[in-house]
């Protein structure tokens, strides 16, 4: 990959590498900062990198990379009240995307991962697994569980608008 192709990258999938990593991590910062060291870690190995399969190679670069965050939080041990009171957007939330985040949160790591690359980047369920490192039954289960629990969730009287 020369450096022309790899700006080309950036521009091209920069706010989709984003808004998967934020929707995970529901964290302005940290969002930023994973994805600044997916590009990072992209850059120093692009030799190495084919041009025809950068947006997967960066989406596997910045879900690893969203995962090791994770279980450096983790270790941390935030409290669960102090990451309740962080806001990520200062936008008014409508009623209706409270309730889908909420629903999100609900799910594990890996099913929230998988949701958001199926049901909102599009990939197919062979790209997801090469990106999460599962095969492709194994994506197909993960997510057909993770949209129970989300129907689950959305049905609640008390989750209908």
């Amino acid at each position: 990959m020369t450096e022309r192709e790899y700006n080309q990258c950036v521009n091209q999938y920069a706010d989709n590498v984003y808004r998967f990593i934020m929707k995970n991590l529901r964290h302005e910062e940290d969002a930023r900062d994973v994805v600044q060291s997916a590009f990072e870690k992209m850059w120093r190995n692009r030799e190495n990198v084919d041009t025809e399969k950068s947006k997967s190679y960066l989406f596997t670069i910045a879900y690893n990379q969203m995962i090791d965050h994770i279980r450096k939080v983790k270790r941390i041990k935030l409290k669960d009240d102090f990451a309740e009171d962080i806001r990520t957007t200062e936008q008014p939330k409508s009623q209706l995307k409270k309730i889908l985040d909420e629903a999100l949160s609900r799910l594990n790591e890996t099913q929230r991962s998988l949701v958001m690359l199926k049901d909102y980047e599009g990939y197919s369920y062979e790209e997801i697994g090469q990106i999460t490192g599962l095969s492709e039954s194994q994506v197909k289960v993960y997510l057909h569980r993770a949209r129970i629990q989300l129907k689950n969730f959305l049905v609640k009287p008390e989750n209908v608008l």
